[in-house]
């Protein structure tokens, strides 16, 4: 089956990127994107001198950290039965953790050893004096990504993000949104990062146990990324991270394109498993009719036939309305 790989670019950090780029609903790649920043510059050439750049910026706050044995296969997943993970966390410093790293890069299998996000301002301030690039957006959340070689499940996150391929290489394969019920989710409340996850080993899928994998992957894009490279994750997208190298090294930056005040959707689905999934088919569909009227249906939007003194929630959402929707939904959940 032949890849379909994402578009490219030729991009600079230095530049700020238009929205052409910032609100794109398919993933881009932004070739040599931070091929200027002083780290990717440096681990080009020693690893070592990359690292320790990178650690002189550390101010010994404790990180968490993933250890798998070598039998996972770099895969980050879970246990046999799902009862549990095929790893173990645990806290240790971030020096600690690229030295073990370091000590095992002429292993041909090596433990797996990963840090997932964590923030670049708490544990490594001054690092994005020279390492960044410039977002016309609010609240944008820079987090730092660091292992050997590993695999992540296929996973989405709520913001959109720009992942930097700072140090090692990495294949991202994304899949749309709409491919969720081909991906084969794992659980909504127990999972590796938090978020839902493919339960299908995308090295080797059962096609057996998962047939629908292979619609999943005809609708499937690949970026293959070398130090330097970024890649626009749009909100949603699903995405499987495989990283290559003795030592690897992601920046990402996330933002969100709606106002804070808004929730998150990931609630509303929480509660609709406890208050619609169990329904009887035809309630369920009656308020299949509802949210559709309220919520998916722009059309109905408007509700123009109420006074606008009158429409309440239904009103523009601002911060107050929000702040009436949040009580009104605490003294539902309170009752």
């Amino acid at each position: 089956m032949g890849k379909i790989y994402a578009d490219e670019y030729q991009c600079s950090s230095q530049k700020k990127l238009s929205d052409k780029f910032l609100t794109t609903k398919t993933p881009i790649v932004l070739k040599n994107y931070v091929s200027e920043w002083p780290l990717t510059k440096i681990a080009k050439n020693s690893i070592t001198d990359g690292a320790d750049y990178l650690l002189d910026f550390y101010n010994d706050t404790p990180v968490n950290v993933v250890v798998g044995e070598a039998e996972i296969e770099q895969r980050i997943f879970y246990n046999e039965d799902f009862s549990g993970f095929n790893f173990q966390s645990l806290t240790t410093s971030m020096d600690n953790l690229i030295n073990r790293i370091l000590q095992y890069k002429e292993s041909k299998k090596p433990p797996t050893l990963y840090m997932a996000s964590t923030s670049i301002e708490k544990w490594l301030p001054g690092f994005s004096q020279d390492n960044d690039i410039i977002l016309d957006r609010e609240d944008v959340l820079g987090s730092i990504w660091i292992g050997n070689r590993c695999r992540i499940a296929a996973h989405f996150d709520l913001p959109s993000n720009i992942a930097c391929c700072a140090v090692g290489r990495r294949t991202f394969t994304l899949f749309p949104p709409d491919q969720i019920a081909n991906l084969y989710p794992g659980p909504i409340d127990f999972a590796p990062g938090g978020q839902p996850i493919s339960t299908v080993d995308l090295k080797k899928p059962n096609y057996k146990k998962f047939p629908r994998f292979k619609e999943a992957l005809k609708n499937s894009v690949v970026a293959e990324l070398e130090p330097g490279d970024a890649i626009i994750v749009p909100s949603m997208w699903w995405h499987h991270v495989e990283s290559f190298d003795e030592l690897n090294i992601l920046v990402n930056y996330w933002w969100r394109e709606s106002p804070k005040f808004m929730g998150n959707p990931s609630a509303v689905l929480n509660h609709a498993l406890l208050a619609i999934k169990q329904l009887p088919t035809d309630q369920k569909q009656a308020w299949r009719e509802m949210f559709d009227y309220y919520i998916f249906d722009e059309n109905n939007g408007d509700h123009s036939h109420i006074p606008d003194n009158a429409k309440g929630i239904l009103g523009k959402l601002d911060e107050m309305n929000a702040r009436k929707i949040r009580s009104m939904v605490l003294n539902q959940l309170n009752r």
